[in-house]
Order: C-alpha cells, then sequence, then structure tokens
C-alpha cells in the first residue's frame, strides 16, 4: 500500500561550525537534484558576498548558481509555481521569517533544503536555525576539525575582536574548534 502522496513537502536542514562542509553538502543534495530532472531554485542572502554573488559557493570551489535575496519575503516572492526544490545557504543570515517561509513552502509540496551555522561566535544559538531544527523532518549535523587538536569540531572560533553578531568572513576572521579548544571572544581557558 503506498500511503505517500504525489506534492508532500518537508524541510531538511543541514547545520554546523564553519568548515563543516554544510555547503558542500547542499550542493550535493541539489546535483541529485539536476540529475533527478527536478525543477529547483537556490537562494543566498545578499550579505554573503565572500566568493560571488551569483553562486553559492563551497570553501573547497564547488558551486551552484544561485539568486542572492534581501529578506525571506523576498526570497517566497522569487519562487517559481513549477519550482519541486528549494535550497537555502547561509540561512543564518536571514531574518526570523525564514521559518514561516520554508514551512509555508513545505505545505505547498516543496522539498526546502535549508543550510547554516547553528551556532554564533560565542557558542550560542545562531536564529533562525533552531527554529527550524524543531520544525524539520530531517537534520543533518555536520563537523569540522579543529584546528587546533585534531578532534571533531562544531564550533567556529572568531579569531578577530568585534563585538557585532554577523561579521562576514572565513580563514582569516574564523576557525573551526572543538568543545575543549574552543574560547569565545573575551573569555580565558
Amino acid at each position: 500500500m503506498n500511503i505517500v502522496k504525489d506534492h508532500i513537502g518537508w524541510i531538511e536542514v543541514i547545520c554546523g561550525s564553519m568548515f563543516s562542509g554544510k555547503t558542500e553538502e547542499l550542493i550535493r543534495r541539489m546535483r541529485r537534484v539536476q540529475i533527478a530532472k527536478q525543477q529547483y531554485q537556490i537562494f543566498k542572502p545578499t550579505i554573503d558576498d565572500r566568493y560571488h554573488h551569483k553562486y553559492i559557493v563551497s570553501h573547497n570551489k564547488s558551486k551552484l548558481g544561485s539568486v542572492q535575496v534581501k529578506s525571506s519575503k523576498q526570497l517566497y516572492e522569487s519562487v517559481r509555481k513549477e519550482t519541486e526544490v528549494v535550497g537555502i545557504d547561509e540561512a543564518q543570515f536571514f531574518d526570523e521569517g525564514l521559518v514561516e517561509v520554508c514551512q509555508k513552502l513545505a505545505n505547498e509540496g516543496k522539498r526546502v533544503i535549508v543550510a547554516g551555522l547553528d551556532q554564533d561566535y560565542l557558542g550560542r544559538p545562531f536564529h533562525p536555525i533552531p527554529e527550524l531544527l524543531a520544525t524539520a523532518e530531517y537534520i543533518t549535523k555536520t563537523l569540522a576539525i579543529c584546528t587546533q587538536c585534531g578532534n571533531p569540531a562544531n564550533r567556529t572560533q572568531r579569531l578577530v575582536e568585534s563585538d557585532e553578531e554577523i561579521l562576514v568572513g572565513e580563514k582569516d576572521i574564523y576557525e573551526a574548534r572543538c568543545r575543549k579548544c574552543f574560547q569565545p571572544m573575551g573569555e580565558k581557558k
């Protein structure tokens, strides 16, 4: 007996620290969507200008075409009716409305794949990822390698002084750290 009907949507969240392969995993899943000849779109926030404004790009330089949007509302309005799969990268840079947008898209029968940091530079939950984790059907937690000791890393160490919650950068500003080696800015271990 087949109880799964067509046009069932769901949310998948890929989360972890920087350098843990979140974008790489999103690209891998979206390439499988391409192979399946499904209609898809990929979005990223305009604040993420590290590599290219027309692509999501992993740290190892894998890339796929994407559209930059300023808000979750603009993201929702940009999704075409025929789109079956929606990819969203750097979700932590979106506003709190992203959770509702992902819910609406899933309720409309779309597969929604979201990638983002689950913790900020102080090791606190990075919104809206915790809310997405609570509503997602599938969750993948990625781990990096601690640059200090080589253990599995799930935290992002900021290397420069700044009180700004959002400071876009990569290896020049951040590195992956394990629980033991992580030192939130201003704290001594």
